[in-house]
């Protein structure tokens, strides 16, 4: 199928590795000039001469999401894009009963409001154009809370309502806001995971990956290129009737309906 996503123009956050980067990889693919926004600079250097090498077009933006100047001056950089890839590191796990108000605030000013100011920066130029995609990668959390990502389960959430609000006021202009939900996929973030557990459990690594792929429904962990294809897919034009919508991306995980 073509996606009609040549010409257009991305901003993808966290697009240095894991599921950010297959975003990214899957919308240059389809002829978008990608902007790779994410914190090592080196990295995006090495992946905008890769996708050159292939004949892709991309532009590297080195930027903190923590960091809302850096975030300004990609976007002064780049363009405003008619996609935009909302996308950051999870914090880490923590003890529910303990959690230090300065981590509250931080990840805050990272998952949440940063995340909002980006996406009320784009919305103007999109809604000029009559076509706008915003899609934020968040996590299965956010309908099934996970147990000792207590930060990540609220704070995924008040950016999910936020963007579920603002999707009823844009639909109108062509602008679709949409969520993708990622249940375990092959990142670097899910190795950190399974060695953490290793080393809590005392057993091989190997172990810890072939019980969590036995508990998935499909049997295995999602591979990134996969997740990409469906973000590709819905910031087409070709998906153009899909807005406010949660899209679990978890191998049938989730055990609500």
């Amino acid at each position: 199928m073509d996606l009609a996503l040549s010409g257009k123009s991305a901003i993808v956050c966290g697009a240095s590795q894991g599921l950010g980067f297959a975003i990214a990889e899957a919308l240059a693919q389809e002829g978008c000039r990608v902007g790779l926004l994410a914190r090592n600079a080196k990295k995006l250097e090495t992946h905008v001469a890769d996708f050159a090498a292939h004949g892709l077009s991309a532009v590297a933006l080195p930027a903190d999401m923590g960091d809302w100047a850096s975030l300004e001056a990609s976007l002064a950089k780049f363009g405003m894009p008619e996609i935009l890839v909302n996308n950051s590191g999870g914090p880490p796990p923590v003890d529910v009963t303990k959690v230090d108000p300065d981590l509250w605030r931080k990840q805050f000013e990272i998952m949440v409001l940063n995340q909002m100011r980006l996406t009320e920066a784009v919305l103007p130029s999109m809604r000029f154009k009559k076509f706008g995609r915003i899609l934020n990668v968040a996590s299965t959390s956010i309908v099934e809370p996970i147990p000792g990502l207590a930060i990540s389960n609220s704070l995924r959430a008040a950016l999910a309502n936020w963007m579920k609000t603002l999707s009823l006021d844009v639909a109108k202009d062509g602008v679709t806001i949409n969520m993708l939900l990622p249940g375990s996929f092959a990142t670097e973030r899910i190795d950190g995971f399974n060695i953490r557990e290793a080393n809590e459990r005392s057993i091989p690594i190997a172990q810890v990956v072939a019980e969590n792929s036995a508990a998935i429904p499909v049997g295995r962990y999602g591979e990134p290129k996969e997740f990409g294809a469906v973000a590709a897919f819905l910031a087409s034009p070709k998906a153009s009737y899909v807005t406010g919508q949660m899209i679990r991306i978890d191998g049938g995980s989730t055990k609500s309906a």
